[in-house]
């Protein structure tokens, strides 16, 4: 049942009275993956991000210190991925369905004493849900400490491995998310079906973006007849045994930083 992660880090594993009797549990990182089961292409399955996040907080917490208590929940597969939902085996939940769960879980883990919650989300549709819910969560409780942080945002390896109009565009099933797949579930992968498609349409000269400072709202139909964006046609194993490698290094600094992260109070 755990998969990825390693069973000793994995929590549902514990018992209750492992958890009642857990020291300094108030710096216990709980970590809650975030995914999605969305297209990706002809040539990946719909489980990517949801594969990432585990492959990825499983490395991580392989490699981190015995010292640091950090614990894994089981991934939420389904996240808010109606941006893809013209292409069959998509499966979304709303944004108030999302967020709902999201805050319902986060009571449990508060009501059991941590202090300490990680959002790790893979899905790009939804980060902002996860703001939404961090800042929510640490208003009703003031001593609890959220992190709505994105899977890909750590320091990595990716500017080395990808062409500057594939780090920009290929957002969606292109290179990256090809190649780790091809690290982590090699058979899933049918790289025979791999076509490269970039956004087409996107405005020229203008301020305006698919994503950053200034984007306009799009669902994957108006940008890609194959639902992809980017170009998977180079792909390699090679290139995502690095790109796991060096995204989980990230993740291990970031949960050591969780772990002695105090939260800031201003003196009055």
């Amino acid at each position: 049942m755990h998969n990825f992660i390693p069973p000793e880090r994995f929590f549902p594993y514990l018992s209750w009275t492992d958890i009642q009797g857990m020291p300094d549990k108030e710096n216990v990182v709980i970590i809650q993956p975030v995914g999605a089961i969305e297209q990706h292409g002809p040539h990946l399955p719909i489980i990517v991000d949801s594969a990432i996040g585990v492959a990825v907080v499983g490395k991580a917490l392989a490699k981190l210190d015995s010292e640091i208590p950090a614990y894994a929940l089981p991934p939420l597969y389904y996240g808010k991925s109606n941006e893809h939902w013209h292409f069959p085996g998509t499966i979304t939940l709303s944004a108030e369905t999302l967020l709902a769960v999201l805050k319902e879980m986060a009571d449990s883990v508060y009501r059991a004493g941590f202090r300490k919650l990680v959002l790790m989300n893979s899905h790009g549709g939804q980060p902002q849900v996860m703001e939404i819910a961090a800042r929510d969560l640490h208003q009703q409780y003031e001593d609890f400490l959220v992190f709505p942080l994105f899977t890909w945002r750590v320091p990595h390896v990716a500017k080395e491995l990808l062409t500057p109009k594939e780090l920009e565009f290929g957002i969606h099933a292109g290179d990256a998310e090809t190649s780790l797949l091809l690290s982590i579930l090699p058979e899933q992968v049918k790289m025979e079906k791999a076509v490269a498609e970039y956004p087409q349409g996107l405005p020229e000269d203008s301020l305006l973006s698919m994503e950053g400072k200034l984007p306009f709202a799009w669902v994957t139909r108006d940008l890609s007849r194959s639902g992809v964006l980017g170009d998977p046609t180079t792909a390699t194993k090679e290139k995502g045994d690095r790109l796991l490698e060096s995204v989980s290094d990230g993740w291990v600094q970031v949960i050591k930083d969780i772990y002695k992260f105090r939260q800031p109070r201003c003196k009055t």
